[in-house]
């Protein structure tokens, strides 16, 4: 496993393409300045070694004693200038002048031209601006270039680390126990991308948290339900003996709360994810739906025409497939006014278990809120039994099974509801 996720290497490097950036700009600026200062000293230079001259010296009457070509050799400030002059015959001569007096006010008279004679700035040697003279040069021009550098690069990296310092503190408040906090997600960077990701999070544990609240609340109460009514069955008791009918009542109602404890618990296992529940093993869906139906007085139609005795099985675990089947018969068996049918088929790689009763129906807006944890139709009373858990349970399992269950109006039009449970045919993960 890579010790940097994904998320990580494109922070990393985001931030090192900065970086490596306002060091390119850096380098690029400080050639720039090092070309410039190369090509000022190589001008230099150059006007250090002055060009041959022709040099002509006469007598008092005008004529010509030397004549010829004559180079300045190079010298240090104050020290003579020596030229060395070839005339055409082939002959040398050495001329050598005495050093620059200074002025009566002060100057050298090395202001001026800039054509090599006395008072022009061939003499001057360093013939450089300053702000390139080395060593204070580049010292200015480092400090500029590095502010430039950190003016551009600061506002990515400012923003960037603003956002995840926003996501710290979210997080901190979530953990801290404000449920609602969500961080407020900008562009489609990895930052956002990451917000998102947490948001959802904390929506699904919002929504888990308020689920398990709804669920203690719920419990609560309808735990409450059948322990009053067997308190005052014991209440009536003559002598201590309860009379058929307050027996009968009795044991409904414990039967009620052993039903009642026993889906809180399962429910609570199946949420929780737990592995210990059964071991998934090919399923006799037929057989299954057989004995369900024979309990409950429900008629089966199985449509196997075509099919071998094995294309009706799937790999599950038989006693939450059990329970499924038998939530679905004892719901219908409970609002139904007459016959329950159960059809079991095989479409696709789906083996579908259509339940249908002739019931009051479910509105259309309803038949999602049916599913959720204790809930009831708008109407429907306690004492016709069922606690909300069944419908729920049912989904979980199928869920559990890589499933799907909906509920539906009657294939046929008539008045009722169908709960279709579609189960995928063939091996699949716990």
């Amino acid at each position: 496993m890579s010790l940097i996720s994904p998320f990580s290497r494109r922070l990393y490097l985001r931030i090192w393409l900065a970086v490596v950036g306002g060091v390119a700009v850096f380098a690029f600026a400080i050639g720039i300045a090092w070309r410039v200062a190369a090509e000022h000293n190589a001008q230099n230079l150059q006007n250090q070694q002055p060009p041959a001259r022709e040099i002509t010296l006469t007598d008092a009457n005008g004529k010509p004693v030397i004549a010829g070509l004559a180079i300045r050799e190079r010298r240090e400030p104050g020290e003579p200038s020596t030229y060395n002059i070839e005339t055409e015959s082939g002959e040398s001569f050495q001329l050598q002048l005495s050093a620059r007096m200074p002025r009566p006010d002060g100057r050298d008279g090395r202001e001026g031209r800039g054509d090599g004679r006395p008072g022009g700035r061939g003499d001057q040697p360093h013939d450089v601006a300053f702000w390139l003279r080395p060593p204070f040069g580049f010292v200015w021009i480092l400090a500029a270039v590095g502010i430039a550098v950190t003016i551009g690069v600061f506002p990515i990296i400012r923003k960037l680390l603003q956002r995840l310092e926003n996501l710290q503190r979210s997080v901190k408040r979530f953990g801290e126990g404000d449920l609602k906090v969500r961080v407020r997600t900008q562009g489609h960077d990895e930052v956002a991308d990451l917000a998102r990701q947490f948001n959802a999070a904390a929506s699904r544990i919002e929504a888990l948290v308020g689920s398990h609240k709804s669920l203690l609340a719920n419990a609560s109460h309808e735990l409450r339900s059948p322990l009053t009514r067997i308190r005052m069955g014991m209440e009536l008791m003559q002598d201590g003996v309860p009379s058929p009918a307050s027996r009968a009542e009795i044991l409904r109602n414990i039967a009620e709360l052993d039903q009642l404890v026993d889906e809180i618990l399962l429910a609570s296992r199946l949420d929780a994810g737990a592995t210990n529940i059964g071991t998934m093993e090919p399923v006799d869906l037929l057989g299954l739906s057989a004995e369900e139906c024979a309990r409950v007085d429900a008629d089966l139609n199985a449509h196997t025409e075509g099919l071998s005795a094995t294309d009706l099985d799937v790999q599950g675990i038989s006693k939450l497939l059990r329970r499924a089947v038998r939530n679905l018969l004892e719901n219908a068996r409970r609002y139904s006014l007459g016959e329950i049918t159960l059809d079991l088929s095989r479409e696709g790689n789906h083996a579908v278990i259509r339940v249908s009763d002739h019931g009051p129906g479910v509105p259309p807006e309803q038949r999602e809120r049916i599913f959720e944890p204790f809930y009831r139709l708008p109407g429907a009373s306690e004492r016709s039994g069922g606690v909300g858990l069944g419908l729920a349970l049912v989904r979980s399992i199928a869920e559990k099974h890589q499933g799907t269950v909906h509920c539906e109006g009657r294939p046929d039009g008539l008045p009722g509801a169908s709960f279709v449970l579609r189960l995928p045919v063939g091996a699949i993960g716990d």
